[in-house]
């Protein structure tokens, strides 16, 4: 593992990513998001598609996990699906490339084990991730050799709807840091400096968090329901 990729032990790595129907859709805006990431203490960055990442890698000199996001028809796996993704992000040279390593099929039903063998087989150096939704996928990443093991399809996938990935103390991590070996990246609806603070000191190798930073929409929704809220017990209070 080279020096740049260790830098993210123990830190915070946000994820700066707005897709075409969000209002900060633009790789120039991207890059701007990474480099204000970077001034308040970001020790790497996770971003979707080439053309983002060429922007953000002019901009930082942050390491960065890099995905593609695209739909297929015959497949739900939409984060890396393909070669022709992992492909694209060659180009780009994100740190660590991230991929859906779930149980669901691939596009052309193509199994993870036999795409794991293809991208090792093609790019034998990259560092890969593996986007987990369950305890078991991740004990069968760890298995296939992935580089880290992420936590960030909790709760996104059918087979994991039933999980929250902050239960009962982040359960599911602590389940995980125990089962494998290779170093574990919490993601996913960790959404407060106490949550991240709270998985590194469980064991996480670094934490990624997207909405909650780099989503204004979102951060802005939050407050808004909070006033309306307050205005309708209000007024509910008033009419009783």
């Amino acid at each position: 593992m080279n020096q740049n990729v260790e830098s993210i032990k123990g830190k915070l790595i946000v994820s700066c990513q707005a897709l075409p129907h969000e209002p900060l859709h633009s790789s120039f805006i991207m890059g701007r998001m990474a480099v204000a990431a970077m001034e308040g203490g970001a020790a790497g960055i996770r971003a979707n598609t080439k053309e983002d990442i060429v922007e953000i890698k002019k901009q930082v000199s942050l390491p960065v996990i890099g995905i593609v996001k695209r739909d297929y028809e015959d497949s739900k796996v939409y984060i890396t699906p393909t070669m022709r993704e992992v492909d694209e992000l060659m180009e780009a040279g994100p740190e660590i490339i991230a991929l859906d390593a779930t149980e669901n099929l691939r596009p052309g039903k193509q199994e993870l084990k036999d795409f794991v063998r293809a991208i090792r087989e093609k790019y034998p150096r990259q560092l890969l991730m593996a986007d987990c939704s369950t305890v078991e996928e991740a004990i069968f990443a760890d298995q296939l050799g992935f580089d880290f093991i992420g936590t960030t399809l909790v709760g996104y996938t059918e087979q994991s709807k039933h999980l929250k990935i902050e239960n009962n103390d982040f359960e599911i991590i602590r389940t995980i840091l125990e089962k494998v070996g290779r170093p574990v990246i919490a993601e996913g609806n960790i959404n407060t400096p106490e949550k991240v603070r709270r998985v590194i000191e469980l064991g996480a190798y670094s934490v990624v968090v997207g909405s909650a930073i780099t989503r204004p929409q979102l951060i802005t929704r939050t407050f808004a329901d909070a006033l309306k809220e307050s205005v309708d017990g209000g007024e509910e209070s008033l009419r009783q």
